[in-house]
């Protein structure tokens, strides 16, 4: 720190002159950030520990080293650690000098080598972790500084806490809170070279930074349109999709692609959410990307750096870096076990690591997982992480392929009932297809799905040339599209003609989804196979619109079922994902067997935000705490938890047997997901990808619980105890 003033020569005023500068520490820059990473509290201050010195620079018999008592990267059981002669403790840190590897102090001073491992084993034994010490050794005499709980991969914390249970130096409940949730990241997703990463950075090819919204590492070739993207995967072609922000209509161009890029988008924006179901990598919300439609290039503001559709670009999404250039990706030994099927599970002991956390996760927790999955093959990776059901099925995505969105299109432009129950005639055998497919591959487990909810305009062409393409296959003219497409624009979409809604306006939309999942539930029973359907009605905020809709539903599945000769099981619920739905969730419990709180809208109803455009300014009052973290990310528990705790109480108030669960990303988030059991829900449901986080989070939850009822048992243990005395 620096004061502007002579060094004084009164030593008191040099200690507290020390004592203050550490207490300063605690605002400056490198400080604030790090805190802002490891989510600490601005308000807990730091301490200062004030300490005798001894001197590792007196001589040859003398010396300094930093050591952890296993490896902080891999995590094996090795002593590792560095160290020099005839130098001080900043020494072997700085890079001033090369340092020795801790195993040759063996040879260079076996009997201070030997004290050293003495101390290693007793520390890891008292503290039952991996450690990080630093030692001086004055004049042939070892001395120990400090230890503390060393940093760690999230690879290696997971080795060491299985480890540490195969050693019997901890329990499972003990390994289960040592590993954050999301370090299990680093398991699944591929990865860059690191070596190679740096070279490319250290040559200026670091293009731009966004929000690292789906983890893993991707290259490819730029594709500045989902069908260009798809284009040129059919060729072979690794593709990175573009975009300035995704809409529903790029689904299938994000499923080409390797990864996606946006200029604008949040954490939760549809590219993000998209983008973690798939499993691809996604930076989103990257502000500096001036992306020229027209031109096909994207320049980088205040920067000379400007690439074109075709060029080649790394994403690495766990950090948000885009990188010019292509860079090898290696797929982790996870992945190749439960995805792709190139390794054995016995030929892999990182998979055997992985598999043995998740199996004591899973004989801890209470609450079910499942997943946010459209597709069967979405729904067979999520059954390989662990699913135990499909929390959220969104019908819309199944709308885009082949020539399904010609009979949307179709629907959505008719004049007549009968014309739209005539497009959507061509639509029921594509869904029911669907849905079977679904329950194939789900095999007993639970399937909810949720019935039509993005608003129709987002179905409709913008360009000129798709809407002539599209008058050009409907046989109408372009005046007469056009005309449709301007009377469906919303101001406010979000709020608008979308969920429910729908449904009511147009009870053959629902008619046909209802009819659709009922046969199909009954096709695939026929075959032996068990299924397990839940009907669920989005965006429901007064009772009434969940009993129509509800009423369809039953009805169809009536006379399906009478039709086929053959009856099923099934469950009609809703979405609640506004305020007021929570708020008179007493009264739609009434009807309904099942809650699946929809997060992501209702964090937008209830902050009265848009996902998409919070972006913008979230990330300053992140910065400047006036919120803690971004709401989309992480659930606001005191305000949207309040709702959801709310909705939950007020729904099992009238209905006991309500079935309440979550399906917002927040389902995969580690702290929502701790709220969620705290609360009471059934489950939580998330993308694929994110199943272990979550069964991990709701395993630390309930190891969470059973040590605050321990403490609090103690607590009043101790307070009658003193009443007694």
């Amino acid at each position: 720190v620096k004061t502007g003033n002579d060094f004084p020569d009164d030593p008191m005023e040099q200690l507290w002159g020390a004592i203050g500068a550490v207490f300063g520490s605690w605002m400056n820059e490198r400080a604030i950030v790090y805190r802002k990473l490891n989510n600490i509290p601005a308000e807990w201050g730091t301490a200062v520990n004030i300490q005798s010195m001894v001197f590792g620079n007196m001589g040859k018999d003398s010396g300094t080293g930093v050591a952890f008592t296993r490896d902080p990267a891999s995590g094996e059981n090795i002593f590792y650690g560095e160290y020099l002669f005839n130098a001080q403790g900043e020494d072997v840190v700085a890079g001033t000098r090369t340092p020795h590897p801790i195993s040759e102090l063996e040879k260079d001073d076996p009997v201070i080598y030997k004290e050293l491992i003495g101390y290693r084993k007793a520390l890891e034994k008292h503290y039952k972790e991996m450690l990080d010490i630093e030692f001086t050794i004055q004049q042939g005499k070892l001395w120990m500084l400090q230890c503390r709980v060393g940093k760690r991969t999230g690879f290696a914390a997971i080795k060491m806490a299985v480890d540490m249970v195969k050693e019997k130096l901890i329990s499972k409940e003990d390994a289960i809170l040592r590993i954050e949730p999301n370090q299990l990241n680093q398991l699944l997703r591929p990865i860059f070279d690191g070596a190679e990463k740096r070279k490319a950075i250290a040559e200026g090819k670091l293009i731009a930074k966004g929000l690292n919204a789906g983890p893993g590492a991707a290259s490819g070739k730029i594709a500045l349109n989902a069908h260009d993207a798809e284009v040129m995967a059919a060729k072979g072609e690794k593709v990175i999709l573009v975009r300035i922000e995704t809409s529903p209509d790029d689904i299938k161009g994000m499923d080409a692609s390797e990864g996606i890029l946006t200029a604008l988008g949040g954490m939760t924006s549809h590219a993000a959410l998209v983008a973690r179901q798939m499993g691809k990598v996604c930076v989103a919300g990257c502000g500096s990307l001036k992306i020229n439609y027209k031109n096909k290039t994207v320049a980088v503001d205040g920067s000379n750096i400007v690439v074109k559709e075709g060029d080649y670009i790394s994403l690495d999404g766990t950090t948000g870096e885009v990188i010019k250039g292509k860079l090898e990706t290696k797929p982790s030994e996870v992945m190749q076990v439960l995805i792709s099927k190139t390794l054995k599970p016995s030929q892999s002991d990182v998979y055997q690591t992985y598999a043995s956390l998740m199996k004591w996760a899973d004989n801890l927790r209470r609450m079910n997982v499942r997943t946010n999955a459209d597709q069967p093959d979405q729904a067979d990776n999520a059954i390989a992480f662990g699913a135990e059901g499909i929390g959220l099925c969104r019908t819309e995505h199944m709308f885009f392929g082949g020539d399904r969105i010609t009979a949307v299109r179709k629907m959505i432009v008719s004049d007549s009932v009968e014309e739209r129950k005539a497009a959507l005639k061509e639509l029921l055998p594509l869904q029911r297809s669907d849905f079977e497919g679904i329950f194939k591959v789900m095999n007993g487990r639970p399937v909810t799905i949720r019935t039509l909810d993005p608003p129709l305009h987002e179905f409709l062409p913008h360009s000129a040339k798709e809407i002539s393409d599209l008058a050009s296959k409907l046989k109408i003219s372009e005046k007469k599209l056009k005309e449709k497409i301007k009377s469906l624009h919303e101001f406010n979409p979000m709020l608008g003609f979308r969920g429910c809604r729908l449904g009511i306006a147009f009870p053959e939309i629902t008619e046909m989804q209802a009819r659709a999942i009922i046969e199909a539930a009954i096709n695939v029973a026929k075959k032996g196979i068990k299924v397990k359907p839940e009907i669920m009605i989005p965006l429901v905020s007064h009772v009434n619109e969940y009993k129509l809709q509800e009423e369809i539903v039953r009805n169809v599945a009536t006379e399906v079922m009478k039709e086929k000769g053959r009856k099923i099981k099934y469950l009609v619920g809703t979405m609640i994902e506004l305020p007021r739905a929570c708020i008179t969730a007493d009264e739609i419990a009434e009807h309904a067997e099942f809650f699946s709180f929809g997060t992501n809208d209702l964090t937008q109803t209830t902050f009265g935000l848009s996902r998409d455009d919070a972006g913008k300014f979230l990330p300053l009052y992140v910065e400047r705490e006036i919120i803690p973290s971004d709401p989309f990310e992480v659930l606001d528990q005191t305000g949207v938890g309040a709702l959801v705790e709310m909705g939950t109480k007020k729904g099992r108030s009238t209905n006991s047997e309500l079935k309440v669960g979550i399906c917002g990303e927040h389902g995969g988030e580690p702290s929502s997901v701790e709220f969620c059991h705290r609360i009471g829900l059934d489950y939580v449901s998330c993308s694929p990808f994110r199943l272990p986080i979550a069964r991990l989070a709701a395993a630390r939850a309930v190891v969470n619980e059973m040590l605050s009822k321990k403490k609090r048992k103690s607590k009043h243990k101790k307070k009658k105890s003193s009443k007694r005395k």
